[in-house]
């Protein structure tokens, strides 16, 4: 098996990919990791040019010698090649597994609505600078190399009645709507997480996104991490899992709990659809 890494948003180091490859090679010795140099460039925010970061992500998506996409980190900067690569993916793009979170939420999200590939959202080469023996590399490894069950979101390994699940950052899934590249999520179960906003800014996405017309019939939400809380002045005065009950609540959709989502070390694996 061979994985391919690509940086469509903003760049990793040359010492983070060796690390991610040493750590691989004692996870998994018979995979092969290949990280794409662009990974290393850099202009202004981000790993190259739109044109550098939409030809790096092309070639591996259409070389049908790798089996998978990761996706390096994220940051901001995948929604601006969108136009550029979606028209251009070829039959080996629709084979391959592309994983990532955050910022990759808007190519997770445009991949998935037009049944391109299998999208997962999970943990990101970056994480191998988290204090975590490697654990979260080792989950998005084990989830592309073997689909092991065990690395996936609980909720979805629960049992019973199962429905087709989603993953996004709230930022980024809001930034979707009203555009082409939001996949219809009909019958989903709506997981969202978010890092870095201050409570306002939450409560005014749940807002967009609870009264979006694309977004109706979702099954239900779950509610991940909401890391690194900018502070607000003076204090908002509410929770993040209330403001998400609040906003199920008074636009009638199931709230169905947390989920172990997000910026985080106990980032877990959710593919799109039924896992």
């Amino acid at each position: 098996m061979k994985i391919g890494i690509v940086a469509p948003a903003r760049p990793i180091t040359q010492v983070q990919a060796d690390r991610v490859q040493a750590l691989a090679a004692l996870f998994t010795p018979e995979v092969e990791i290949a990280v794409h140099r662009q990974c290393f460039a850099s202009e202004g925010h981000f790993a190259g040019s739109d044109a550098v970061r939409a030809e790096a992500f092309l070639n591996y998506a259409n070389d049908p010698g790798i089996d998978a996409i990761w996706f390096a980190r994220g940051g901001y900067g995948s929604n601006r090649i969108l136009d550029r690569v979606m028209p251009q993916l070829g039959p080996a793009a629709r084979t391959k597994t592309y994983l990532g979170y955050s910022d990759m939420g808007f190519l997770l999200g445009a991949l998935y609505a037009r049944r391109i590939g299998h999208t997962v959202h999970g943990p990101m080469p970056l994480e191998i600078g988290r204090a975590d023996q490697g654990a979260s590399i080792g989950r998005a490894l084990a989830w592309l190399v073997n689909k092991d069950c065990r690395v996936l979101e609980p909720s979805l390994d629960a049992g019973g009645e199962r429905r087709p699940a989603a993953a996004f950052n709230l930022a980024i899934l809001t930034s979707m709507i009203g555009t082409p590249w939001l996949p219809d999520l009909t019958d989903h179960v709506l997981m969202i997480e978010d890092v870095s906003e201050p409570l306002y800014r939450i409560d005014r996405m749940l807002f967009q996104l609870g009264n979006a017309t694309q977004l109706k019939g979702i099954a239900g939400v779950r509610l991940g991490m909401v890391s690194d809380v900018v502070e607000n002045d003076p204090p908002f005065g509410e929770t993040p899992e209330f403001i998400v009950r609040r906003w199920c609540d008074a636009l009638g959709v199931p709230y169905l709990g947390r989920a172990a989502i997000g910026h985080g070390a106990g980032n877990m694996v959710v593919p799109f659809g039924i896992a």
